[in-house]
């Protein structure tokens, strides 16, 4: 192979190379069931953005009520279901999963996951108090060690037994228990 013909198959592989990976990057940054909850955002979205950083991010159209509110839901336009993003002051400041349990925590929580599972995936950060509307239910809420992740929270929802929902946001709008309302 002669020189030309050497530097002409380097750049077809490097090219190649490339566009592979940042297919690979855009194909991980859009929002899915399998996107991973952390107590800071899910996914690439976190909070703190804007709706349009975090449509950005997610990859997907956020829609919604009117950005009119203070307090306001939007939501991925298509997947994944049941998930919603509060947004306070024009920011995303908390992430709701209801009825999805395939979306995770980073450590593999869900809806369907009983109280002892949870308590055994965050031993020690647990604090559980009542539920407000449901008999015998609770949150059971993690709390980091972590000094720069003060201001965040993970809120599971159960009914006593079983997590129903879970969310995850600062504080103090991931404690609001009626959301918005």
């Amino acid at each position: 192979m002669n020189s030309k013909t050497k530097f002409l198959t380097f750049v077809t592989i490097m090219l190649t190379v490339s566009s592979l990976t940042i297919s690979t990057v855009v194909a991980k940054a859009k929002l899915t069931n399998q996107s991973k909850l952390f107590i800071n955002g899910i996914g690439t979205v976190q909070v703190g953005m804007t709706v349009p950083q975090a449509a950005k991010a997610a990859g997907t159209k956020l829609v919604g009520d009117s950005p009119n509110n203070n307090c306001y839901y939007v939501k991925p336009e298509n997947e994944p279901k049941n998930l919603s993003f509060m947004v306070t002051k024009g920011r995303i400041s908390r992430v709701d999963v209801r009825e999805n349990n395939q979306i995770t925590t980073f450590k593999g929580a869900k809806i369907g996951d009983t109280e002892a599972r949870i308590k055994s995936l965050y031993p020690g950060q647990i604090q559980v108090t009542p539920h407000k509307y449901v008999q015998n239910g609770h949150y059971l809420t993690f709390i980091p060690k972590d000094r720069g992740d003060r201001n965040y929270r993970l809120v599971f929802e159960t009914d006593g037994k079983l997590v129903t929902e879970f969310r995850a946001g600062k504080l103090p709008e991931v404690e609001y228990v009626e959301g918005c309302s």
